[in-house]
């Protein structure tokens, strides 16, 4: 298969031309464009750099009768892009850095695989094929979701991840914060969060595990998250960082037990199972985030901040006095409308500063929103379709965007949360169903994949549960759909080889490489996949007023 019909995601206009071009590190370069549309075209010609074992050879391309040429201006639709290559050079037109991004990403798939590795070009560059490509996303938020909380990962991994969303033509970084098991970044406001938070003594593989007795935790600093930001941004990426609120909150609580229910034992959870918990929805709480937020968005920028608002337990709420007294203040009878407007509170903090709120969807149901929140749906279509009758809504339902669910039906899969969703269930995702009526068909900005790490210790199952499905979401995102899914898979095929160049630990079509199975140990799958009953629940509960 030659570069043009391996492209993925496969670009909207392709036209390919007779003759090649030669592309060296050494050609011309043109910008029109901000400093971060530079930067980046700059990074993609020094990865045109010989390698030193190449030293030596035929010298580059150092005339300027091969030239590149970007340029960002207006009539380009938002994420697209236009990339011509003729032999006098390469020219790429966009309307943003994101567009920037995804046209070099198309670029580099027409080369050979080798530029995909660190080693650099051959004597004299490469040759790429003539031709031209139009594109533009069928969806404007096209994201992944990394769980840093249940089980930490590094920086490193992190923005390595920002690469592999690039190359895909992802836009957004959705990372899990904070939970019960864990919070992951730096507050010099409330410093007990990362230093008590950030940690837990133990961990369980589910709720019948044994505990390990290893220590496990880690945050980012400050300055760690705004390099990410800045790195992601940079790739045309937006980073949506998320504090998992009121819910999901036995890390906030033992760092700062007076924010909990008053009497109860607070304490990072030493299992990887999701607890119930919650905070006091009152002011004074309302106020210590104000501070935790703020400190986030001066290292971010980030335009959109995640609240969470899912899975809270509120059974305590009308027992506590001060909980009992605001509800009273506000003339509410119920604990939910205390979570609703504990969420809007935060919301508005948000708004005053240029940032737009988003939640996942029993924040919808409680009242949590804003007119402009995006209710970000995990429960079921159900709950998708009501909140996309008045809000934004970015699809993410379990199935088939929950990658920490395993990948198939063979016994010797990994031990997972749950399954299968397999590649074939992610081909066939509609984000918008064609059954919704337009208006809330165009209410849907896009979708994302989740990978929860509750059991998902380290980076190399966490490739191997995201890729190559993040692969298939990918051309779901871009293209709006996947209509023949063999013909998807004789591209993937070509473009697994992308991936072992890159590195990436991903399952292979046919099944888990050996190290990759559970084996007979703790990690020895526990049962048969019951997917179906699942889908069932979380429509059921996705129906919940």
């Amino acid at each position: 298969m030659n570069g043009w019909s391996s492209l993925l995601p496969r670009p909207v206009t392709v036209e390919p031309h007779p003759g090649i071009c030669r592309l060296t590190a050494e050609m011309p370069l043109t910008v029109e464009g901000s400093q971060e549309v530079a930067s980046l075209a700059r990074r993609f010609l020094a990865g045109l750099r010989p390698g030193p074992s190449t030293a030596g050879g035929e010298p580059g391309n150092t005339t300027e009768t091969t030239r590149f040429s970007v340029r960002v201006g207006e009539g380009m639709p938002t994420g697209g892009y236009a990339l011509r290559i003729a032999e006098r050079g390469v020219t790429v037109e966009a309307s943003d850095v994101e567009g920037v991004s995804g046209a070099l990403a198309t670029l580099r798939q027409l080369l050979p695989v080798q530029i995909w590795r660190s080693a650099g070009a051959p004597p004299g560059g490469w040759t790429v094929p003539c031709g031209r490509v139009a594109d533009a996303p069928a969806y404007g938020w096209r994201g992944a979701m990394l769980d840093v909380a249940r089980h930490f990962f590094p920086k490193s991994t992190v923005l390595r991840y920002v690469d592999l969303l690039a190359a895909h033509r992802y836009n957004r970084l959705h990372l899990h914060l904070s939970d019960d098991q864990g919070w992951r970044v730096e507050s010099r406001i409330h410093p007990r969060l990362h230093e008590v938070g950030a940690w837990r003594p133990s961990t369980r593989l589910g709720p019948d595990g044994v505990p390990d007795g290893t220590p496990h935790g880690g945050y980012y600093t400050l300055e760690d998250l705004a390099e990410i930001s800045a790195y992601a941004r940079s790739h045309g990426i937006v980073l949506v960082p998320e504090i998992d609120l009121p819910g999901h909150t036995s890390a906030l609580r033992a760092a700062y037990p007076e924010l909990g229910r008053p009497g109860e034992e607070q304490a990072v959870l030493d299992t990887v199972w999701a607890g119930g918990s919650s905070i006091s929805p009152t002011e004074p709480v309302v106020s210590f985030l104000r501070d935790v937020l703020g400190e986030i968005l001066d290292a971010t920028g980030a335009p959109y901040v995640h609240l969470g608002g899912d899975e809270c337990d509120m059974s305590w709420w009308a027992e506590d006095p001060a909980i009992a007294a605001e509800m009273a203040a506000h003339g509410y009878t119920e604990p939910r409308q205390m979570h609703g407007h504990f969420l809007r509170e935060l919301g508005r903090f948000l708004a005053g500063r240029g940032v737009r709120m988003v939640v996942w969807d029993e924040a919808f149901v409680t009242g949590g929103v804003l007119p402009d929140t995006i209710v970000m749906a995990w429960r079921g279509h159900e709950v998708a379709e009501r909140a996309a009758r008045t809000h934004d809504v970015v699809r993410a339902p379990l199935f088939p965007t929950y990658f920490n669910f395993d990948q198939s039906d063979l016994p010797e899969e990994r031990r997972s949360e749950g399954g299968p969703i397999t590649l074939a269930d992610v081909a066939a995702f509609a984000p918008a169903p064609p059954g919704w009526p337009d208006e809330r068909r165009s209410r849907v900005l896009g979708g994302q994949w989740q990978v929860w790490s509750e059991w998902v210790p380290h980076q190399r199952h966490l490739d191997y549960l995201a890729f190559p499905r993040a692969c298939a979401l990918a051309e779901v995102l871009w293209r709006g759909g996947i209509d023949h899914l063999d013909e998807f898979e004789g591209r993937l095929r070509t473009h697994l080889a992308r991936l072992d160049a890159l590195g990436v630990e991903y399952r292979p079509l046919g099944g888990p490489r050996p190290w990759q199975t559970g084996g007979t140990g703790v990690w020895r799958r526990s049962g048969p996949g019951r997917i179906e009953e699942t889908k069932k629940w979380v429509e059921s509960i996705s129906r919940e007023p």
